[in-house]
């Protein structure tokens, strides 16, 4: 647990202040612009499967009178139909995604919201052996040379960026029999990884949403449990550049950036449980916001 703290306290930075851009108690005079809107927001699968999203959006549109359809994608698909002009407001986890997508100019106001962590899933039995492994690379090494059978998203996602991350890191390029695609969101790959049984990787909150309908468990932790900082997840949330797709609905979108990453949208996110489970971590409101969340993690002055 010790480590645990550490690395909350570590990554939210100490959360007592309020971050620019977040909304005050009397921002119900300036709804009148946008009430009777609907905001198109794409997102991960992650953030719909969990819950979190049917709790913060029901909190927005009662406080502002508007929408939200809420799209649910992998990371990738989520960012192309932002370049296609088909969403107002993008929430992801993948950084270098979210990276390519500013330096397009497709996306601007770039915020941190909030942050997980992944985690590796697996059989009961433990056919390669991997449980309690400290280093997700060493796992994954293992799982190869075993042959144990691995489910990988497929999809473009922000889970299957960060699987590509850790194969590469461990010096393995996945490929043969056990190592199967499924091109779907993660409650289907856990329920296919469950029903194999196989490894996969997850991030913890859907995991720990689904946790009672499965019988694979937790074999590598990730950072939240002290493990390898390999496996941190954090997410962002960008609002569709109003300067490349007019027909984006920009007010609303800053409307929701800045309700979700208020006190009040920041409380929503860290008091969300599942069976008495914390899924997400907010880290917005913080004492010194981190400036590299608008820009490229890479941004270099008079770039």
């Amino acid at each position: 647990m010790v480590q645990r703290r550490e690395f909350l306290g570590a990554v939210a930075g100490g959360a007592t202040a309020l971050a620019a851009g977040c909304l005050g108690e009397d921002d119900e005079g300036e709804a009148a612009g946008i009430s009777g809107e609907t905001l198109t927001l794409t997102t991960t699968t992650s953030t719909y499967d969990t819950g979190l999203l049917d709790e913060v959006n029901l909190a927005f549109e009662e406080r502002f009178g508007v929408t939200v359809d809420a799209v649910a994608q992998g990371t990738g698909a989520a960012l192309e139909t932002g370049r296609g002009g088909d969403a107002d407001v993008i929430m992801v986890h993948a950084r270098s995604q979210e990276d390519a997508f500013m330096r397009e100019g497709y996306g601007v106001n770039r915020r941190d919201l909030m942050f997980n962590d992944f985690v590796v899933v697996g059989p009961e039995d433990d056919p390669a052996g991997i449980d309690g492994m400290d280093e997700v690379t060493e796992a994954f090494a293992t799982i190869a040379e075993t042959e144990s059978v691995f489910v990988s998203r497929g999809d473009n996602s922000g889970t299957h960026t960060k699987e590509r991350e850790i194969w590469e890191a461990a010096g393995v390029e996945p490929g043969g029999e056990w190592y199967r695609e499924a091109g779907s969101g993660m409650g289907e790959v856990l329920n296919q990884a469950n029903g194999t049984p196989a490894y996969t990787l997850a991030d913890r909150g859907t995991y720990l949403s689904m946790m009672g309908e499965l019988d694979i468990s937790i074999r590598v932790e990730g950072p939240i449990e002290g493990g390898p900082a390999l496996l941190e997840n954090p997410y962002g949330v960008i609002p569709v550049n109003p300067g490349v797709h007019e027909d984006t609905n920009y007010d609303l979108a800053m409307a929701y950036v800045g309700f979700i990453t208020s006190q009040e949208g920041q409380e929503l996110i860290g008091e969300y449980t599942v069976e008495g489970e914390q899924l997400f971590f907010p880290e917005a409101v913080a004492e010194n916001p981190n400036f590299e969340q608008y820009v490229p993690a890479d941004w270099e002055p008079g770039e």
